[in-house]
């Protein structure tokens, strides 16, 4: 009897899931540069990025409902355009931009686990990776339960950090924009990093229970309730610090909390980013080996990568390698050349993503559609049309060299697709 995935979650740790791989490293480590960037309209830039989130989620929750697969990507662009070649494109360029991401994001856990120990960085996001890897072999009810704990804990982490400065709102124009319109823009690119992770809940559909009902509605809360979170925390920070001694601080959520809580809020920072990378990364791989694993199920990766372990009902060969490629890229770091580039790919697939259920909506017009997206002129979604539109509009706001970068990434999936995947999976 050929393996399958275990189905064990509902909507309560699907939302979990996309909540706490959402609320990771990005905003602890990325919020001080946008502050640099923005002023006090921080917050703007997190509106902004919500709404962008908010737009390609209802888009994912139609698809998702359609067609509740892993690599779910690969799967809708396959479905939309009948391409394998186009398919493993997107799906290439995920696999890269996961594995970066669980190295980038591993090696910001070392660096407060190095502050408060002493202990050397790249050993301990290499235990770290490792660590999480054997939780995710274990079975996705075990990851789960991790990160509903680490999740509450980064969730708390940020309410305090609003209840400090909440009372203070007010006191700052929170309206000033340092560098306009354009510094608003550019810091809603940079931090639409923290955003990602919503895109995320779809591939563990073959891992939930009822996904055409429980992933869309997952998709949705976990975009609102991040969104929410974040400009409450925007506009608290800026209140506590300014916001130029936020742009110059390495621990900028740390430096606003030490002004209310004193000498005690370095720990209790790093203890909330503790959680939030170990989320993250925990998500990050577990998405990224679900990613392998279809595409291999697909006969578009060797079947190695398809093995399920037959007691623990997960995909064990898959996490493997993105254990193994994740540590080898622990070697790189630099937090904000990673989310860019992490963010240019996200935008890129989401571009691809809206455009795919546009195309859908015309080539298969009568597949039932459990949810469906709102807001349509007879067939055609306008959300999706305007989330093509932004999806161009925040590529272009990043530098050249990371849009060549982008395109480098997809020529060499396409090329490795068409000289070795072709001939020998």
């Amino acid at each position: 009897m050929k393996l399958k995935l275990k189905r064990s979650l509902g909507l309560l740790e699907a939302t979990f899931y996309g909540v706490g791989i959402i609320l990771g490293a990005g905003i602890y480590a990325l919020i001080g540069q946008a502050a640099g960037m923005t002023g006090n309209s921080l917050w703007i830039s997190f509106v902004i990025g919500g709404l962008i989130s908010s737009i390609t989620a209802l888009s994912y929750a139609e698809l998702s409902a359609m067609y509740p697969k892993v690599a779910a990507e690969f799967v809708y662009v396959k479905k939309a355009y009948g391409s394998k070649l186009f398919a493993f494109m997107i799906g290439w360029l995920l696999i890269f931009t996961g594995v970066v991401s669980v190295a980038t994001v591993a090696l910001g856990f070392a660096g407060y686990f190095k502050a408060m120990t002493g202990f050397p960085i790249i050993p301990i996001a290499m235990v770290l990776i490792l660590i999480l890897s054997f939780v995710n072999f274990r079975g996705i009810k075990e990851s789960s339960n991790v990160n509903i704990i680490m999740t509450l804990i980064e969730v708390i982490g940020l309410v305090v950090i609003i209840a400090l400065g909440i009372g203070s709102v007010g006191k700052v124009n929170v309206f000033e924009m340092s560098k306009g319109f354009s510094g608003v823009f550019a810091a809603a690119a940079l931090i639409f990093f923290a955003y990602l992770g919503f895109e995320e809940i779809v591939n563990v559909s073959e891992e939930t229970r009822q996904p055409k009902k429980n992933i869309p509605k997952a998709l949705i809360l976990a975009v609102a309730i991040t969104t929410i979170l974040y400009v409450l925390t925007a506009l608290s920070i800026v209140s506590i610090v300014d916001w130029k001694d936020l742009g110059a601080s390495d621990a900028p959520m740390a430096l606003a909390a030490s002004k209310v809580l004193g000498s005690n809020a370095f720990t209790f920072i790093s203890l909330t980013a503790f959680a939030a990378t170990i989320s993250t990364v925990l998500g990050l791989i577990i998405v990224t080996s679900r990613m392998i694993y279809g595409i291999s199920r697909d006969k578009s990766l060797p079947k190695f990568f398809s093995l399920i372990h037959k007691d623990r009902k997960t995909p064990w060969s898959a996490i493997v390698v993105v254990m193994i490629l994740s540590m080898i890229f622990v070697l790189f770091g630099n937090i904000a050349l990673v989310a860019n580039i992490t963010s240019m790919g996200a935008f890129i697939t989401f571009l691809v993503i809206n455009l795919s259920l546009i195309h859908l909506r015309y080539t298969k017009p009568n597949l039932k559609r459990p949810f469906k997206v709102p807001l349509n002129i007879g067939n055609y979604p306008v959300i999706a049309f305007i989330g093509v539109f932004t999806c161009l509009f925040m590529i272009i706001r990043f530098e050249l060299s990371l849009i060549l970068f982008g395109i480098f990434v997809l020529i060499v999936g396409a090329i490795v697709h068409e000289f070795y995947i072709r001939k020998y999976c």
